[in-house]
């Protein structure tokens, strides 16, 4: 999962529409597919092919990453774990059958993972209250010395529009991001028992009992004029941040974003021709010691 998609729990998990959650996450991995196809071709010539024999992907969502993993390491069992049934339902369609799933309520069931000698988790391990703990958890399944573990967590926020869009106040984009950023760090403070963290990641591999192996960022950059399916994401994106927190911007801004959402008119994000899709994958790798 990427930055702005939801976090379900089992409190609330009755009142996500779970058609729409889904087409939105698989849309935005879409997106990223080539960046994360270049990420497992990293991962493959870290392990070589041959010893792997199971692969997770922890916190799978609807299973583009765990298909990727199927095609770069054929040989081995790619399982996608996630809570959600219905995302594993999607992962399993997609895959066509190439890949397991295994539903998993983290952080409470670690211990149901089994072992791997890969392990991938993308921008899953900053919705558990204490992340430090999490990353050890993942360290303890990987089964043989050299085993891998790969942390794709907080990269660059997406880009997709100019500093002055013709509409309200120039710097939306920037706002917008503060936005996110205040939410986010709401969302950790709300976790139960949260644990602050200085989230330097190859440090915390390293407090796991792992050895970081590098860290590399992957760049998606669609320029202007965005294909459709990108503007519909971004339009879906912008109608979630217009209600998770447009009563906190002005009214410039929130005129501004309706404007962005207005699905007919010239100032919508589905037509404007100065749109574009630009972000950054950043993953974290460490292995199991070796002695």
């Amino acid at each position: 999962m990427h930055h702005d998609a939801p976090r379900h729990t089992r409190e609330h998990a009755h009142d996500i529409d779970w058609d729409a959650l889904c087409s939105h996450l698989e849309r935005e991995a879409e997106l990223h597919t080539p960046a994360l196809i270049q990420a497992t071709h990293w991962l493959r010539d870290l392990l070589g092919v041959a010893g792997v024999r199971r692969a997770l992907d922890v916190g799978s969502g609807p299973g583009v990453v765990a298909s990727l993993l199927a095609d770069a390491f054929p040989d081995a069992e790619v399982v996608a774990v996630d809570q959600s049934p219905a995302l594993l339902e999607r992962a399993r369609t997609r895959s066509a059958g190439r890949i397991a799933t295994r539903q998993v309520d983290l952080p409470d069931e670690f211990g149901r993972l089994g072992t791997a000698d890969l392990i991938w988790s993308a921008n899953a391990i900053h919705h558990l209250s204490d992340q430090q703990a999490a990353l050890t958890a993942l360290a303890t399944s990987l089964r043989r010395p050299g085993g891998l573990l790969a942390v794709a967590e907080r990269g660059l926020p997406v880009r997709f529009l100019p500093r002055d869009i013709g509409l309200g106040r120039p710097g939306l984009q920037a706002r917008l991001d503060a936005g996110n950023e205040d939410g986010f760090t709401t969302m950790r403070t709300e976790l139960p028992g949260s644990v602050d963290e200085v989230e330097d990641w190859p440090a915390m591999l390293a407090r796991a009992g792992l050895v970081p192996t590098g860290t590399r960022t992957f760049l998606t950059d669609l320029p202007a004029p965005l294909g459709l399916p990108a503007r519909e994401y971004l339009r879906t994106r912008l109608a979630r941040q217009r209600d998770q927190f447009g009563e906190h911007l002005d009214d410039q801004d929130r005129a501004a974003l309706d404007a962005l959402l207005a699905a007919d008119a010239p100032t919508s994000i589905l037509w404007r021709p100065d749109a574009f899709y630009l972000t950054a994958t950043t993953v974290h790798t460490a292995r199991a010691c070796t002695a």
